[in-house]
This record gives structure tokens, C-alpha cells and sequence, in this order.
């Protein structure tokens, strides 16, 4: 029988950590595998080796608790997840899940009820180079405007248009509330973003990140389960961008004075 470990894998200090390792043991808890927890803060090749190379098991699925992908998830997480022994299953970045729709509107509903005269604003990161933060939000607002009341929904950014600090003048309703698109607190959720919005101005109230709660917990669930039909007879070619990373990531060498002399 194949010895199977889930990895979660995420990006930020101990805020992030504490809430990686409240989701591992939930998804302990209900998958009965054993879940490791491996963060980084700048370089996830180097700060990851050590901890991805002690995992002892034949099949790895590893998630980016990511809410969309980078430039670090699609290079350099493949890169670091080299150095695990076993069969790594990578999984796709949590944010496109209706778990996490859920979620959304459990926290603007938990501020403001869902009414026509009520705006929905969904905050992202963003990316002027790469379309998968705007592809979520798309995602998101597109499912809430058509099974909420609320009267609209917009998505804004930090790093694209259209911007956190226009969207106030570009909604149609006087009362909105905003509910950021990350999974914890940072200084984007806790200064950037409420100073880009005007709270002081009021009118538009402020959500929680998406942190540990147990809906996030069910989209990392998710995703794993995903992979795990996939493993079934090794069917790689139908995953969404990466099943086995054999073969695909970019393998660190000694070169880049992080991979071992071949």
C-alpha cells in the first residue's frame, strides 16, 4: 500500500503558520494522513530544502494555500518540491473554490445582510503580469452575483486596474461592504487596503481575511481530493496545471548554489 502525506505549503511568518497548522489538523482529522506544514519567507528553494527533504512518503500531495498563483507557485514551489522524494502531487491554489464563494459571503453577509442596495466589493492582490488573482475574483463575483441579493458585485485590486481606490466612485450603491481576498492578515489588509478604500469616510464596512476558518479547510480538502482521482491509474494528463511534478519542475543545480553537484 502507498504511504501518502499532505503538505501544505505557504508564504509569510508565524501569523501564516498558525493558521497553516489549524488547517492541518482539521484535515488530519478527516483524512487521517498525516499533514506537514512547511512556510517560507523569501527563498522557498533554500528555506525549504531541509524540511521537504525529511518527508517520509511514497506519494506527496502538496497545496500552495494559496488563494491564486504566482510567479513563486508555478517556478520556484515546483523547484523546492524537487527535493522530496516521493511522488509529489501538486495541487492547484485554493482560491477558485465554491467553498471559498461560501466564504465570501458568509463574512459580507455577516456585516452587511444581502439587499439590492448593498454592494459587494471583492479586493484582490492583482498582477500586472500574470491573470490568475483577476481570474479569481471574476470567478467569485460572477457566482455571488447570481445566487446573492446583493445588488453588485466588483472586484478591485491592489497592483491592477480597476484600482481599491476607485472603486468607491465606480459602485452604484451608497452602503457596500469589501471583503478582502487573502488568506491572512497582512499590512495590504490591515493599512494598505482600508486607507485605498476611505473607511474613515464610512459607508463601506471591512471583512476578515479568509484566515482558518473551516471553509478553507474544505477547499484545501478539495483540491486534494482532486488529485487523488487523478493518481487513480496515473492519469496526469488531465490535471488543470501540474499532477506529478516529475519531468516538469525546474530542478535546482548547483549553479544556482542550491541543487547538489550531478
Amino acid at each position: 500500500m502507498t504511504t501518502e502525506a499532505i503538505l501544505l505549503v505557504g508564504r509569510g511568518a508565524a501569523r501564516t503558520r498558525t493558521v497553516l497548522k489549524t488547517h492541518a489538523e482539521q484535515l488530519e482529522r478527516r483524512t487521517g494522513t498525516t499533514v506537514r506544514v512547511a512556510t517560507y519567507e523569501h527563498e522557498p528553494v533554500r528555506e525549504l530544502r531541509d524540511p521537504l527533504a525529511r518527508i517520509d512518503a511514497e506519494r506527496v500531495y502538496a497545496v500552495p494555500v494559496r488563494v491564486a498563483h504566482t510567479y513563486e507557485t508555478l517556478d520556484d514551489l515546483p523547484a523546492a518540491l524537487s527535493m522530496v522524494a516521493g511522488d509529489v502531487r501538486y495541487c492547484e491554489p485554493i482560491g477558485r473554490s465554491p467553498a471559498i464563494t461560501d466564504l465570501i459571503v458568509e463574512r459580507a453577509t455577516a456585516l452587511r445582510p444581502a439587499t439590492p442596495d448593498v454592494s459587494v466589493v471583492l479586493v484582490g492582490f492583482g498582477s500586472s503580469a500574470k491573470p490568475y488573482h483577476q481570474q479569481m475574483a471574476a470567478y467569485h463575483a460572477t457566482r455571488i452575483d447570481e445566487q446573492s441579493e446583493y445588488g453588485e458585485v466588483v472586484a478591485c485590486y491592489l497592483h491592477q486596474n480597476p484600482t481599491v481606490e476607485c472603486v468607491r466612485y465606480a459602485i452604484e450603491n451608497d452602503a457596500a461592504v469589501a471583503v478582502p481576498l487573502f488568506l491572512t492578515a497582512t499590512t495590504a489588509t490591515t493599512e494598505a487596503i482600508p486607507a485605498k478604500l476611505e473607511l474613515d469616510r464610512g459607508g463601506i464596512a471591512y471583512a476578515e481575511p479568509f484566515g482558518d476558518h473551516p471553509r478553507v479547510t474544505d477547499a484545501i480538502h478539495a483540491e486534494i481530493a482532486k488529485q487523488r482521482a487523478l493518481a487513480v491509474g496515473d492519469r496526469s494528463d488531465t490535471c488543470l496545471l501540474y499532477t506529478s511534478l516529475s519531468g516538469l519542475a525546474r530542478r535546482p543545480v548547483a549553479t544556482d548554489g542550491e541543487g547538489p553537484i550531478e
